[in-house]
């Protein structure tokens, strides 16, 4: 695996050294070089957790990946270069069900410099740009949304403003501004090993975003773009206080779909695509 291979291909060619600036500046590059999809799901291929094929696939063929591979390759980039890397195991909150996926559902990453903690995760989708810090208990403010950590008890929930996606989901009790959960973490340290089921099942289950939907979405600078079944839809996040967040979607017929993947995203599928945009079924376990 070529380090720098891998920093060409997110865009980065600044210092390597293991300073705050640095994991910023290699976070928000890979968010908007590798998209996050499940292309491979619905193109007749399987994804494996093996670092060596999560390489080939993200740098060399310059496809993206949903967490799993994104965080997992980004994990052992970030390890590389010098980091402290712990990986963390979430429960993401489906938007289409409103309930959490089983353990080991999303990975994520805590990073420690210098004595402080930080959240980073380029394997979400409609996410945080740089990392979080998990010693702040105030709202963190970025160019895609604001964002908050809420503690209960050991558990640890990520939530963005719904303002800032346009939608109100889940109001702050006495008012104030609106939150929307992410998902849940806490800080025991797992293994990338631990997630190789939980890999097979997002593969598998009509239960799981991944399976049910064949989906592709890349951060922009000042939005987002995402493919989903027959459709492309673009958000777009005001410059200015004030103004609207715009969002548009577009129809695609099937020949459309693989010239869009490639102008868009720069994805050239080896096997045909079957887009995909079933309902998902909520699973019989609550978490």
């Amino acid at each position: 695996m070529d380090v720098q291979a891998y920093l060409k291909r997110i865009g980065y060619s600044g210092p390597v050294v293991p300073t705050l600036e640095t994991l910023q500046e290699i976070h928000r590059c890979h968010m908007l070089a590798v998209p996050f999809e499940s292309l491979t799901i619905h193109s007749g291929g399987q994804i494996k957790l093996e670092l060596p094929w999560l390489y080939e696939k993200i740098v060399l063929l310059r496809r993206g990946g949903f967490c799993y591979e994104n965080n997992g390759l980004f994990s052992w980039l970030l390890s590389q270069l010098g980091f402290q890397v712990t990986i963390l195991a979430a429960h993401v909150r489906n938007r289409f069900t409103c309930l959490y996926g089983p353990p080991f559902d999303h990975f994520v990453i805590m990073v420690t410099l210098q004595g402080h903690r930080w959240l980073c995760d380029v394997g979400f989708g409609a996410c945080y740009e740089l990392p979080i810090s998990l010693e702040t208990p105030s709202p963190q403010k970025q160019v895609h949304g604001v964002f908050q950590l809420r503690h209960e008890g050991d558990m640890i929930f990520l939530e963005s403003s719904a303002e800032a996606q346009g939608e109100v989901k889940e109001a702050t009790p006495g008012g104030g501004r609106s939150w929307t959960p992410l998902y849940k973490f806490t800080l025991q340290p797992r293994q990338f090993e631990d997630f190789r089921n939980m890999c097979e099942y997002h593969q598998t289950s009509p239960s799981s975003l991944f399976y049910c939907k064949s989906l592709c979405s890349l951060l922009l600078p000042h939005g987002r773009i995402t493919y989903m079944g027959h459709k492309l839809m673009v958000t777009t996040y005001p410059t200015e206080e004030g103004c609207p967040v715009v969002k548009t979607t577009q129809d695609l017929t099937d020949d459309e779909i693989p010239h869009l993947l490639k102008d868009k995203f720069g994805i050239e599928l080896s096997s045909p695509l079957i887009p995909k945009d079933a309902d998902i079924v909520p699973p019989s376990v609550k978490y």
